[in-house]
């Protein structure tokens, strides 16, 4: 009897090392069924979907946009565009309404959203609602007959965990990949606000953005939405959106159509090895206060500078980017706990959200009218920026016929610095005639003149 199980199992390791060479294992060996995902998969799989898109790109020329050339050679005074098309995935959160989840870099600046499903069926997509600061996106299609997969807790995830990535990698077609959970907590990604990464070993590749990452009970866990690829192909590290995180800005988008985010009017900053020393803490047991927003939520509850947050309404805070994924997920009004260490002494404070102070721009100067200005937020603060930013403009605006757009920050009024919302509106009540803006993009400054 021994003697027989020691040849199964030597017989099983041979095979499951060959079917982790080769992917292929047989049903069952000596009559004894190996493990499969086939089963789980086949109640996952219709719910995940591909989603293309259209974009429509103005195409410039130096020549065609000169009238008089065009005069001269009798070229059509017509709009001149290229059509640029993309492609992604995307995961059905509620087959009743049609609700899809899908990356907003997927679907970011497309005119047209088209949702292919597994049966072969295609709608066309409405868009219900975008947050580029978490690169989440909800879309709509009317159909019958969806299948929407259950969101779990991802809150819950360890390391080790077995994971399983759903998507449309290079526009072949449905395709499944298996792995772990390697990482969690991941952050670092440039250009998104709230980071809080689930990382993996699953093959995640170009066109799996906004496709599913599993469980093995077929529940959601994460929104696949980026990788790390010197290559441009997959080298075993992606990263997928947690499903805690995913289902707020969800729920936010389809009741608002944009992400209502309050703030507790701190900028906090890492508790380093130095840092921890001074308050006698451990590093990377809590974020350190670095400024109070006047009349702010934290000012009025009697936060100060030097306190040490620690948790956020149960949520623990280790770092910064903790502190700021957890206020990330304050809905304005929230009433909320937060515990925090002073002078060596714990604490607590209760305290309700408050919305982040902005102004219209019309009511500053009719130039900057269909733009609203607000304060940065603590996370744009702590990447060494100071400003406002431009978080809302109008298309047909003159500051968008001015090369402007949303997300720009602005730094400067005609060669007037400006660290904060009161500076830009002294320095707009300052005007004399022109008006010169100082904008920061990405890695870049440039001044824009308003006319």
């Amino acid at each position: 009897m021994k003697i027989a199980v020691r040849q199964l199992l030597a017989t099983f390791a041979l095979l499951l090392s060959a079917g982790l060479a080769n992917a292929a294992l047989p049903v069952a060996v000596n009559g004894t069924p190996l493990p499969s995902l086939a089963p789980v998969l086949k109640e996952v799989t219709p719910s995940v979907v591909n989603v293309y898109t259209q974009t429509r790109v103005r195409v410039s020329s130096p020549l065609l946009d000169d009238p008089i050339f065009r005069r001269f050679f009798n070229v059509p005074d017509v709009p001149r565009e290229r059509v640029s098309q993309s492609l992604g995935s995307g995961v059905v959160v509620n087959a009743g309404k049609g609700y899809i989840l899908t990356n907003n870099h997927v679907i970011a600046h497309a005119d047209e959203i088209a949702v292919g499903l597994k049966d072969g069926r295609s709608f066309e997509a409405k868009l219900i609602g975008t947050d580029p600061d978490t690169d989440i996106a909800v879309i709509q299609i009317k159909a019958k007959n969806l299948k929407a997969l259950p969101l779990a807790d991802s809150d819950s995830l360890q390391v080790g965990d077995f994971v399983v990535a759903v998507g449309n990698p290079f526009g072949l077609g449905q395709t499944v990949t298996s792995g772990i959970v390697s990482a969690l907590g991941r952050t670092g990604l440039r250009g998104l606000e709230y980071q809080n990464f689930i990382q993996t070993d699953a093959s995640i590749n170009p066109g799996n953005s906004g496709g599913a990452l599993i469980n093995l009970r077929g529940e959601l866990v994460g929104i696949n939405s980026a990788i790390f690829t010197p290559s441009g192909g997959n080298v075993g590290i992606g990263f997928a959106i947690p499903s805690s995180m995913a289902r707020y800005v969800m729920d936010q988008l389809i009741r608002f159509g944009q992400v209502r985010r309050g703030t507790l009017g701190l900028y906090v900053q890492d508790l380093t090895p130095d840092l921890a020393g001074a308050f006698s803490m451990d590093s990377g047991s809590g974020a350190l206060v670095a400024e109070v927003t006047s009349g702010s939520a934290a000012d009025e509850a009697g936060l100060q500078p030097g306190d040490v947050v620690v948790d956020i309404d149960g949520h623990v805070v280790k770092s910064a980017q903790d502190f700021y994924n957890s206020e990330g997920q304050l809905a304005l009004g929230d009433s909320l706990r937060v515990d925090y260490v002073r002078e060596g002494k714990n604490r607590h404070v209760s305290l309700v959200i408050k919305p982040v102070p902005t102004v219209e721009g019309g009511t500053l100067d009719s130039r900057l009218e269909g733009a609203r200005f607000s304060e940065l937020s603590a996370s744009l603060k702590q990447k060494d920026y100071s400003g406002v930013l431009l978080d809302q403009l109008d298309p047909k605006s003159r500051l968008a016929y001015q090369g402007l757009a949303k997300g720009d920050i602005v730094t400067g009024v005609n060669r007037r610095r400006v660290r904060n919302l009161n500076d830009f509106k002294t320095s707009m009540q300052h005007l004399n005639g022109a008006l010169y803006l100082q904008i920061v993009r990405g890695q870049r400054t440039y001044v824009a003149r308003i006319d």
